[in-house]
């Protein structure tokens, strides 16, 4: 099945470092990846505008320059970083576009309204983010209703799963009860998925 990984901001500032980890990505058998606005400080959580386009339009060209189709995720990071600022997010998907991603995202937006917004501001393919705990709980038909075109679950299932496991954790300690097995797949129907 074709891979595609979460590039975070291309492990570096500069445009070169985007395109370069598009390279590197493409290397280890990845056909798609994304690169990320946010700068991973904390004291300034966001590239200045001309930059962030700066380094999609790098990996793009990175991209695009690929001996097989590579499929590149702008993302505009405002929501995760406590900046909801719509308009400065639609401005930026709408540069990346310009700029050559092939999808553009948005993690944390979560009213249906503004998903709606952005899906109608832009051209490309919309991903959006679900599973968020205390986000409105949208379907796949009404998010495909909004626009949307791409779902991204980041770690949700993998929550789900460690979440389960406390559970059952739990009602053994607390209560000295095995009912969690009730609901657990058997050994041979796990194996049977992966084979």
């Amino acid at each position: 099945m074709p891979v595609a990984a979460d590039l975070e901001n291309g492990y570096g500032h500069a445009p070169e470092d985007a395109a370069e980890t598009i390279r590197l990505a493409a290397a280890v058998g990845l056909v798609g990846g994304s690169i990320e606005d946010a700068t991973g400080n904390e004291a300034k959580p966001i590239y200045e505008f001309d930059h962030a386009v700066e380094r999609i339009a790098a990996s793009a060209e990175a991209a695009k320059a690929l001996p097989f189709p590579f499929l590149l995720v702008a993302r505009a990071e405002n929501y995760l970083h406590g900046r909801s600022d719509l308009d400065d997010t639609i401005t930026r998907l709408q540069a990346f576009e310009k700029a050559g991603a092939a999808v553009l995202y948005a993690p944390g937006l979560t009213l249906p309204e503004d998903i709606r917004t952005v899906c109608a501001s832009v051209t490309k393919p919309v991903n959006v983010l679900m599973g968020l705990k205390g986000a409105p709980r949208l379907s796949v038909t009404q998010l495909g209703e909004l626009g949307v075109r791409r779902i991204s679950i980041g770690s949700g299932f993998s929550r789900a799963a460690l979440t389960a496991f406390l559970h059952a954790a739990r009602e053994v300690i607390d209560d000295g009860t095995f009912g969690f097995a009730d609901e657990a797949l058997y050994i041979s129907e796990l194996t049977a998925m992966f084979e």
